[in-house]
């Protein structure tokens, strides 16, 4: 089953690289629950393995190459956290898996970079997984969100931490750890868990203000002068706010069930941490629904402001063609043409040597006179 798992996932490797397309969802159908097969894009070359060894007095950064040399690591009776960066390699991962021994639906998951957010207890260890969501502005372009799935695995005195890519987004963690007096260091591997958990979370916060800041620029520019390409925004803030929420939303059920149910492996003084968590998520989930009714608004202002640009335009042609209807009156008249020696009425006008230059002026004064009348209205 392991050589046949392989087998499809280097065929499937082979494909999006010869076709350069991004992959997304590509498990094939009909698989053994349990098969992992990775489905997200290959961000680094190769697999990285770092293992972070501490208690109170110690602290120790060793990147191994194999899970085997770990091994002094986790028998002793200090806290290991053994950092994965790297999703491609079955192989190499089923490695760390198997010396775990982590259920088969957890090594799946870990791969399957399209998993919804969820917390998962299992007999020896619990399997969260969490989005990691950045909001960066591209070079010459605009603010796009960037997302990776991130995996933790917490058990006793043991935490494994999955990542796509080599982002430095546990560095505050590591940084932390150097620090003798830090509560990670004296507590246990629960603690650990939940500070990854937590530095996830946080960033949270900093994509939200890039994401309202975002917001109040094309406000600005609609306000100014809305254009097709503000719709183009709307909709993309639209689209990642829908994802953020997405996000979100399963993961606060997950952690709530941390806190709720009796759990050995988190015990009741990091419990107080999670709920801190757990607030940090509420205030997230708000802030989202904020900012989704704000990109409505936008919505709703951009179409106001085509109306108010579309009635501006109208009313200016329809100045335009109220001034000329008493012109057309006056040169329909005289335009007539009737022969005065046949018929008894006659138009003096046209045989009068004025006559042409005093339809002329009649026409700007009429003409003159509306537009001072517009004016004094105020419609233009």
């Amino acid at each position: 089953m392991r050589r046949l798992s392989n087998q499809v996932t280097k065929k499937i490797n082979s494909l999006f690289h010869k076709t350069g397309l991004k992959r997304v969802r590509i498990k094939p159908p009909g698989q053994i629950p349990g098969t992992p097969i990775h489905t997200g894009e290959q961000r680094l070359e190769h697999v990285l393995m770092t293992v972070h060894d501490f208690d109170e007095e110690h602290y120790n950064v060793i990147p191994i190459t194999k899970i085997e040399k770990s091994e002094p690591y986790l028998q002793d009776k200090s806290k290991t956290w053994i950092q994965v960066r790297g999703l491609h390699d079955i192989e190499k991962l089923q490695s760390v898996w198997h010396y775990f021994d982590l259920h088969p639906l957890v090594q799946e998951d870990i791969v399957s970079t399209s998993q919804r957010p969820k917390v998962e207890q299992y007999s020896d260890h619990i399997f969260v997984v969490l989005r990691m969501i950045t909001h960066k502005k591209a070079e010459n372009g605009p603010v796009q969100l960037h997302t990776e799935q991130v995996s933790v695995v917490l058990g006793e005195n043991y935490v494994l931490s999955f990542q796509e890519c080599d982002e430095p987004v546990f560095e505050p963690i590591c940084k932390r750890l150097e620090l003798t007096t830090t509560r990670l260091r004296k507590f246990g591997s629960d603690y650990l868990a939940y500070a990854l958990i937590d530095t996830i979370i946080d960033h949270y916060f900093h994509a939200l203000d890039e994401i309202g800041e975002h917001i109040e620029n094309v406000e600005e520019l609609i306000l100014e002068n809305p254009k097709q390409e503000h719709l183009h925004k709307i909709h993309a803030l639209r689209r990642d706010l829908i994802y953020f929420r997405k996000s979100v939303w399963s993961l606060r059920d997950g952690i709530n069930s941390l806190i709720r149910d009796d759990i050995p492996l988190i015990s009741q003084d990091v419990k107080v941490f999670l709920r801190d968590v757990y607030d940090h998520l509420v205030q997230v989930i708000d802030s989202i629904e904020t900012n989704r009714e704000m990109v409505f608004g936008l919505f709703d202002m951009y179409m106001s402001g085509l109306s108010n640009r579309m009635n501006e335009v109208m009313k200016v042609l329809t100045i335009i063609a109220t001034i000329f209807i008493p012109l057309t009156f006056i040169a329909g008249i005289y335009g007539m043409n009737f022969d005065p020696d046949v018929s008894p009425w006659n138009m003096p006008e046209l045989n009068w040597y004025f006559g042409y230059p005093f339809s002329l002026a009649l026409m700007l004064l009429l003409a003159g006179g509306m537009v001072l009348y517009f004016r004094k209205r105020g419609w233009f």
